[in-house]
């Protein structure tokens, strides 16, 4: 129900999903009487339950208020729903802190983990790198990011990546560079042998794929994934402001369509949309708050891998592990 674009994005979206996945069933949260109508001439959404919902946790409403205050809304239903075990996975594309706080409270994160981090896969040059935190933990300690380290590495193993390298984001690669923070981190992901730490990583090699898995506090990593957003949106801008410029390029476009078709869609934010809140007991999904149909099924499908993977269980299992 809630994101920019409201349950008409999200309906859209799983009829797309249901389409290509048989062996999901979905579970529709929120104001029956809104999602009826969008799902009453739907192939594909026959068999989903709607679970109705009185209220709605607004882009704008405060988490803490709302996790007081907001006990019969669609996010606090949906996660319900996750903590009984009626579904294997929650995903939402709605106020963040609210999903987070709600989240914390009603799923519980593993024993031994303190805050949950938002991670994703960002698009690299080569194989692929999992950024985390990404804006859950704004203020982090040395535990904290070897935590994150600990987790985001069992998800590049699951993802099949073998021994994935774990950098630390910093001004500089140095091993002297960076905050007291940082150094303290270092030592710690230094003597965990569970962790194949490799260094500090600048901000200019997130996107080279050097690095599996990248950690940060949720401040910069914010950052980073909203400057990277922009600047995927500007490059593909440029290139069409370019092809229109004058006749002579619009005809070059034509030989070069196919290329420029193919990285648009590469450099396209929505294929990469579906972050995960690691560390919690349940596979949660935070889906960008203004994704369109195509990312938030995208959101969809990274719930789905979470599940079929075991991605909670296999990081509980590595957490219980002996360092």
């Amino acid at each position: 129900m809630s994101g920019d674009l409201g349950p008409r994005v999200a309906i859209a979206a799983a009829e797309s999903f249901a389409a290509l996945y048989a062996d999901v069933e979905l579970i529709l949260v929120g104001d029956q009487y809104q999602l009826q109508p969008l799902i009453i001439k739907s192939r594909h959404l026959r068999a989903a339950q709607i679970k109705h919902a009185v209220d709605v946790v607004s882009m704008n409403d405060d988490p803490l208020v709302s996790l007081r205050q907001k006990k019969g809304s669609s996010m606090w239903i949906a996660l319900e729903l996750l903590r009984e075990g009626a579904a294997d996975a929650c995903v939402s594309a709605g106020n963040t802190g609210a999903l987070l706080a709600m989240a914390k409270y009603l799923i519980k994160t593993f024993p031994v983990i303190e805050r949950p981090a938002i991670c994703k896969s960002m698009p690299v040059t080569k194989g692929s790198t999992y950024l985390l935190d990404l804006g859950a933990n704004i203020n982090c300690t040395a535990l904290h990011l070897h935590q994150f380290a600990l987790m985001g590495s069992v998800l590049a193993e699951i993802e099949g990546i073998d021994c994935p390298r774990v950098g630390l984001l910093n001004i500089g690669s140095e091993s002297q560079k960076g905050t007291e923070l940082l150094q303290q981190a270092q030592e710690l992901l230094r003597a965990d042998v569970r962790i194949n730490y490799v260094g500090f990583v600048e901000s200019d090699g997130i996107f080279t794929g050097c690095e599996n898995v990248i950690v940060c506090d949720g401040f910069h990593g914010n950052i980073a994934l909203k400057a990277s957003e922009g600047v995927a949106r500007y490059i593909s801008q440029k290139i069409s402001n370019t092809v229109r410029r004058n006749l002579f390029n619009k005809f070059l476009s034509l030989l070069s369509m196919p290329l420029f078709k193919q990285l648009r869609e590469e450099l396209n934010p929505s294929l990469y949309n579906g972050a995960s809140f690691l560390g919690l007991q349940k596979a949660v999904i935070k889906s960008h708050g203004g994704a369109d149909r195509k990312a938030f099924m995208q959101a969809l499908v990274v719930a789905r891998e979470q599940v079929k993977l075991k991605v909670p269980e296999r990081i509980a299992q590595q957490l219980n592990s002996t360092n």
